[in-house]
This record gives C-alpha cells, sequence and structure tokens, in this order.
C-alpha cells in the first residue's frame, strides 16, 4: 500500500465568538476527506503545546445535540487554547468513532431500544472505537510540534499518540455537564471504555 501521505492546501484566519483562529485545511493521498487545523500562535514553540484532537461529530458539533458531549468539548478547547494564547485544535473528519454518519444514527435509534453506545456499534458490525490517529501524527509533524499537553478524557487516545516521535507531556481533562439525555452515554464512556470521569454512580451497570 502506497504510504498514506498528507498535503497542507490552505491556511486563512477565522473569527469566532472566543477570538481568532487559523484555519487550516488538510488533504490526503488515500481518500477525499479534508482535515481540518483550529490553530493559535505560532508553531513549533519551546513549550508543549495545548492540544485537542476532536473527531467529527455533526450532531453534537454543529446541531448542539445532548445526547454526546462531543460539541462542549469543542467549545471548551477553543476556549481554552485562546485563554492560554497558543494551541491546536485536529479536527478529524472521522464520524461516530469511525463509523460514518448513517450508521452512527443507526447506532442511535439501537440505543433508543435499550443497547448502549459500545453494543450499538458491536450490533452493526463495527468494534466499538474504529478511529485512526495515524493522520495526526502527520499533521503535528508537519506543524512541528513533538511535545503536547493533550485535552483529552480517554486514555486510549493517550496511549495511541504516544510515539517515540510524539510526547504527551500532560493530560488535560475536559469536564462534561451532565443531562437527562448524555449521563448514561458518559457512564458508558466510564464503565465500558475507561474514559477519566468523575460522574455519579449509573443505577443501570451490572453488579457483581
Amino acid at each position: 500500500m502506497t504510504p498514506l501521505m498528507i498535503t497542507r492546501e490552505v491556511s486563512a484566519r477565522i473569527p469566532t465568538a472566543y477570538g481568532m483562529f487559523d484555519l487550516l485545511v488538510y488533504t490526503n493521498n488515500r481518500d477525499a476527506k479534508e482535515h481540518l487545523v483550529f490553530s493559535v500562535g505560532n508553531h513549533p514553540q519551546p513549550e508543549p503545546t495545548l492540544t485537542r484532537i476532536h473527531s467529527e461529530c455533526f450532531t453534537g458539533d454543529v446541531m448542539g445535540s445532548r445526547r454526546c458531549d462531543c460539541g462542549e468539548q469543542l467549545h471548551h478547547a477553543m476556549q481554552m487554547i485562546q485563554a492560554s494564547g497558543h494551541g491546536l485544535i485536529l479536527y478529524l473528519r472521522q464520524e461516530g468513532r469511525g463509523i460514518g454518519l448513517v450508521d452512527k444514527l443507526k447506532a442511535y435509534n439501537l440505543q433508543d431500544q435499550g443497547y448502549d453506545t459500545v453494543d450499538a456499534n458491536l450490533a452493526l458490525g463495527h468494534a466499538e472505537d474504529e478511529r485512526d490517529y495515524h493522520i495526526a501524527h502527520l499533521i503535528l509533524a508537519d506543524l512541528g510540534v513533538s511535545q503536547l499537553r493533550l485535552m483529552t478524557n480517554n486514555p486510549s487516545k493517550v496511549r495511541a499518540l504516544s510515539t517515540d516521535t510524539l510526547t504527551i507531556v500532560e493530560r488535560v481533562p475536559l469536564e462534561p455537564t451532565l443531562l437527562p439525555e448524555n449521563t448514561h452515554y458518559l457512564q458508558t464512556k466510564v464503565n465500558r471504555m475507561n474514559h477519566l470521569l468523575t460522574l455519579p454512580d449509573d443505577p443501570n451497570r451490572p453488579r457483581d
């Protein structure tokens, strides 16, 4: 297989409610996906870079869905980066933990029937998480970034991004707002995917 290669296509200034970002667009030689970077400050910097590796979530990021915490995480990351004066958000086009929007909505329908987010993906023939961070490594290398303060609650993401050439110096938590619509989803992240969140006990969790 041809090695994965990326191309930085364009960069433009984007004023937002949180401040000014540079928006970079990357393409690759495998598919038609356009991966994005929201950037504040110059890169690289001597100190570790405050970074969020965010997987696309149309329902949460764009529609403000309360079924997940994705949109809230994205906006918190934008605020935190502006407050620090320096940082990156890599916006990777891998909707629904890599299963795509169509199957994510099918998974939502299964969740409405009583499945949790993990079992719904499995019932559709997917792994619980099909995301790949190879392209994130290439983008960070292109930007000259080798040390991260990574904004995540997911220890699997920390492991996936840690290599000989990329060091996670600190994990920066993104605490969610608990809502009636997302509490069971967040409990499933903790109980089945080992996310590092402090939540009330889930009354639906099986007991030993």
